[in-house]
């Protein structure tokens, strides 16, 4: 072998090895990553269960055993769609035991929230596309063991019906869904969510469908609308934002 050749392959062994090591930072970046969505998850759904249903928690099968079976789901079944973007499924039917689904029935639509943050969060720092909204289901299976689940996926591009697409959660933590359509919220008797503070305007705010979200819009309020602090006119939301009308603060959550 000439040196010339000797060269090149040596050359090309370090290309590899290169290649190898950006592979291996790459996933393990990722994995950090994935470590450190499951994390926040599981301390957003510690203040989440606390109080009366804290106990209920305690044994059983644990929401973030889904949450981690989730992000596997999406990784297991990626592919590449026609323009070559890598696409992963957006719909997931978690078939549960009775009692299992017994348990997450007090905290249903903030789980099936949280659940759909960790997705879209995994895929956000994967590059990974989705052809419609997230959507989590809960089956109840009658013979399924206590603690065993399994996820089904699929691609969906089509609008979830009959459920809403978000929700508003109080201080008390109830949970007020969201239409397919404008969302009032004042002080008069007939708005979506009725605000019974006096630093409300009757007619306060809306909150409009703006894609997979919402956007809130003040109506010119006499104390403005604030989104985690801030005092806006217009704000398209994300999933967490804390929403502040007088002196009532409300969370918004997408499914």
């Amino acid at each position: 072998m000439s040196a010339n050749s000797t060269t090149r392959a040596s050359r090309g062994l370090d290309v590899s090895a290169r290649r190898a090591e950006a592979d291996s930072a790459s996933y393990c970046c990722g994995a950090s990553v994935t470590a450190m969505v499951l994390r926040n998850f599981e301390d957003r759904l510690e203040r989440l269960v606390e109080g009366m249903f804290a106990r209920a928690f305690k044994s059983g099968l644990q929401p973030v055993e889904i949450g981690r079976r989730l992000v596997k789901e999406v990784d297991a079944h990626r592919s590449l769609d026609v323009r070559g973007r890598t696409i992963a499924p957006n719909r997931f039917t978690v078939h549960l035991a009775s009692d299992d689904a017994e348990r997450f029935a007090q905290i249903d639509a903030s789980l099936r929230a949280e659940l759909a943050t960790i997705v879209r969060q995994h895929a956000q720092e994967q590059e990974i596309l989705f052809l419609g909204r997230v959507a989590i289901e809960f089956i109840t299976e009658p013979e399924q063991v206590v603690g065993m689940f399994r996820i089904d996926s699929e691609f969906d591009d089509r609008v979830t019906e009959g459920s809403p697409p978000a929700y508003l959660l109080l201080s008390d933590n109830t949970q007020v869904p969201l239409p397919n359509a404008v969302a009032t919220l004042g002080r008069l008797p007939e708005s979506t969510l009725v605000l019974s503070d006096p630093n409300a305007s009757r007619r306060h705010a809306e909150l409009h469908p703006d894609g997979d979200t919402y956007a809130l819009v003040d109506l010119g309020s006499t104390n403005g609308s604030r989104v985690n602090g801030r005092r806006v006119d217009r704000q398209v939301l994300a999933d967490g934002d804390r929403l502040t009308f007088g002196t009532i603060t409300v969370t918004f959550h997408v499914l």
